[in-house]
């Protein structure tokens, strides 16, 4: 069985900023430890892959984090 890697979007990073925008939250089955707080998702990635694990991602829908929903209209 392989493992999964839990991570968020940081809520307090803003658009065009260029630093890493997620935060790995949670590992499940995989013995892996990160140094880094903060990580890009290209890297995030790069290490499932090399794991064997899975990536999941959170959802935030706190005040302040730009998650919008969509509306949508029946016919």
């Amino acid at each position: 069985m392989s493992g999964k890697i839990f991570y968020r979007e940081r809520t307090n990073i803003g658009e065009g900023d260029q630093a890493p925008r997620f935060v790995v939250v949670a590992v499940a089955d995989v013995k892996l430890k990160f140094r880094a707080k903060h990580m890009r998702k290209s890297e995030l990635k790069e290490i499932a892959e090399a794991m064997g694990a899975e990536l999941v991602e959170l959802k935030v829908e706190d005040k302040g984090h730009k998650l919008e929903e969509a509306v949508v209209e029946e016919k």
